[in-house]
């Protein structure tokens, strides 16, 4: 449990899966289909600091709301990405949305860490609201499904989200016996997530709620579904930078990291309660 809303597996950094190998994301948390139930209280994660990268988070099932020490607030539904750059320093809450807590229901989201390179860790934070209308769609062939895309760009299609270096990050709905191939550059680092159903990939199997890591050889992913299906991918070019992360703040050095937690504990982050 993260807080008391967000129930979820770690996927990476995590059994031997570094953040080097996946860079430029830096963790990945998957709130796997869970019915909270109603609740007289909002669930959810009170007041922390973050430096030094991105959050990203990708509701599948439920609605997610948050505030920020800048004065952004905003709701994420079902097909909604909330895209936050601490940047320089940021203080964050997010907790079920009221009536969704209430009500209680099914929950599913995926939230990601998308590091920034040296010379944008000090950008000041912004806030990306990023509905489900304004994803760049791909509509499959031959009534094969839909690709959502929220950054980067899939068949000359643009997701809305800008990033500090290249990255894709495709939501991919994909019906029973039908296929896809997306091209990737060679130098990415890409994973795949299986949120829902069963597909190959290049030839191996991936089930429910595998994670699929690709070599950096090649620039072509095939994917057929033997099950209907809704899977994440995700690529970006390195930061070859060295990492240095001590729970919510990521820099490059040790250092930085001490400066951080100074700025932090002198209130440099803002107000947020």
């Amino acid at each position: 449990m993260v807080g008391d809303g967000f129930r979820v597996f770690n996927y990476f950094p995590n059994n031997g899966l570094s953040q080097q190998r996946v860079s430029p994301f830096l963790m990945m948390d998957f709130n796997a289909e869970f019915d909270f139930g109603p609740s007289d209280h909002l669930r959810g994660v009170d007041v922390h600091p973050h430096k030094g990268f991105e959050t990203v988070t990708i509701a599948y099932k439920g609605s997610v709301a948050h505030h920020d020490s800048t004065g952004n607030s905003g709701v994420i539904n079902p097909g909604d990405v909330q895209w936050m750059t601490a940047g320089s320093g940021i203080l964050h809450k997010e907790y079920h949305e009221k009536e969704f807590s209430k009500t209680g229901g099914p929950f599913e989201m995926v939230q990601l860490w998308v590091n920034l390179p040296a010379k944008h860790k000090l950008t000041g934070p912004k806030y990306q609201a990023i509905t489900a209308d304004q994803m760049g769609k791909v509509i499959l062939d031959d009534d094969g499904g839909v690709v959502n895309v929220i950054a980067g760009s899939f068949n000359q299609h643009q997701g809305p989200a800008t990033t500090f270096t290249p990255v894709n990050m495709f939501d991919i709905r994909i019906n029973k016996g039908k296929s896809l191939a997306v091209n990737i550059p060679a130098d990415h680092n890409t994973v795949l997530l299986v949120v829902s159903g069963a597909i190959s990939v290049n030839g191996e199997k991936a089930g429910l709620h595998d994670l699929v890591l690709f070599k950096n050889t090649g620039e072509e992913i095939a994917i057929s579904a033997d099950e209907e299906g809704v899977l994440l991918l995700l690529s970006g070019e390195p930061i070859n930078e060295p990492i240095a992360q001590y729970g919510p703040f990521v820099m490059n050095t040790h250092r930085e990291l001490q400066e951080a937690f100074e700025e932090f504990q002198s209130g440099k982050f803002g107000v947020l309660e």
